[in-house]
């Protein structure tokens, strides 16, 4: 048993310094190819079991006979190891090469390919991600191709916007000035009516700048969706009345919210201002509300007589006004991408669908517990 003992302690001190020699090669090669830390790690074992047998056949007088078969065992055993450590090193570098080609076409507009052949698990689980990162990153920057087109669009639809009234402005300001005007209060009135208009725009472009930034700071409070509902519908009374609409809200249900009253009604008054500038006069627009489940649905259908299919996608988006040309005074086409992020904001949806006749916009906000 002694002897047993003695022969464990020799083996283990000669595999001990091998083991620490091989993790000081370790850590000075860590900066090295993969090749060479296979070999080092195939190394070690071989090197830890030639060392461990010398200090016992040292320590138990071994015959030089025993101990040249013993060493002619570990070196062809080294020899081996080392061998197939290269050949696997290799492989493994190889792959790890087409990795890093494949990689460099990452996010471009082709895509990220992994490349074929067998490949490591964990080189294999690699490409998968990069291949998905790279999708994702090809979305996104064609929704960022998307947003850059929709900023352009409605630049130029604002400077057209802005340029149509402040050219009647100066218009009717020269001729005021140059004593020509043969209705100066007409003239006043129709640069005051332009100036509210400019003032609205500006303040539509404002709001909807907050709402991009993240700074729609809201104030909830307990409100009742028919009081919002009767108050939108009074404030867009007048217009339905100037193009001969007629404004329906016979199906509101008391449901109570938690919202800011004045960015919903904000909400409400965009949809109904909409809605009465495309229907034609002598139509309807009609006004729902009602409770789904922990939902509260509020809806504004109008006569417009739908809108393509094709651009349902876009009714939200900042500077949408339609395939139809429409007269300046229906706006920057602000009003709608307004509706939606206050709507978001609130952790509700803005939607939009085509009915027979018109299409009918949905506003779902959460409903208030209790």
């Amino acid at each position: 048993m002694r002897d047993v003992l003695l022969i464990a302690l020799f083996a283990f001190l000669g595999a001990a310094a091998a083991g620490l020699l091989g993790a000081l090669a370790l850590r000075l090669l860590r900066h090295r190819s993969v090749a060479v830390s296979l070999t080092v790690v195939a190394a070690v074992p071989v090197t830890a079991m030639l060392a461990g047998t010398l200090a016992v056949a040292r320590a138990m007088f071994l015959s030089s006979h025993d101990l040249t078969v013993v060493t002619t065992v570990c070196a062809m055993a080294a020899a081996v190891s080392l061998a197939t450590a290269l050949l696997l090193g290799r492989w493994v570098v190889a792959r790890s090469d087409a990795l890093t080609r494949a990689a460099r076409s990452f996010g471009d507009d082709g895509g990220f390919a992994a490349p074929g052949g067998g490949a490591t698990a964990e080189l294999a689980e690699l490409g998968r991600e990069l291949a998905v990162t790279s999708a994702r990153l090809a979305e996104s920057r064609e929704r960022e191709r998307a947003l850059d087109a929709s900023r352009r669009e409605l630049v130029a639809w604002i400077s057209h916007d802005l340029r149509t009234p402040l050219a009647g402005l100066r218009a009717m300001a020269e001729a005021l000035e140059d004593g020509v005007a043969a209705d100066p209060p007409r003239y006043f009135r129709q640069m005051r009516t332009e100036v509210d208009r400019l003032d609205t725009m500006v303040g539509d472009l404002f709001e909807l700048s907050r709402i991009h930034a993240g700074t729609l700071a809201l104030r909830p409070t307990r409100m009742s969706v028919y009081d919002l509902v009767g108050d939108a519908l009074a404030g867009a009374g007048p217009l339905a009345r100037e193009h001969g609409v007629r404004l329906v809200g016979d199906g509101v249900d008391a449901v109570p919210v938690e919202v800011d009253g004045k960015e919903m009604s904000r909400v409400l008054g965009n949809l109904l201002v909409n809605a009465v500038r495309r229907t034609p006069a002598g139509g309807t627009v009609a006004v729902a509300a009602r409770r789904a489940a922990d939902t509260v649905v509020v809806s504004v259908e109008d006569g417009c007589g739908g809108i393509p299919e094709g651009e349902l996608a876009r009714v939200f988006e900042a500077g949408w006004r339609g395939s139809q040309a429409r007269t300046p005074p229906a706006g920057a086409g602000l009003g709608l991408a307004i509706v939606r992020g206050i709507v978001e904001a609130h952790a509700g949806r803005a939607t939009v669908r085509n009915v027979p006749g018109g299409c009918r916009f949905e506003v779902v906000l959460p409903a208030a517990a209790g």
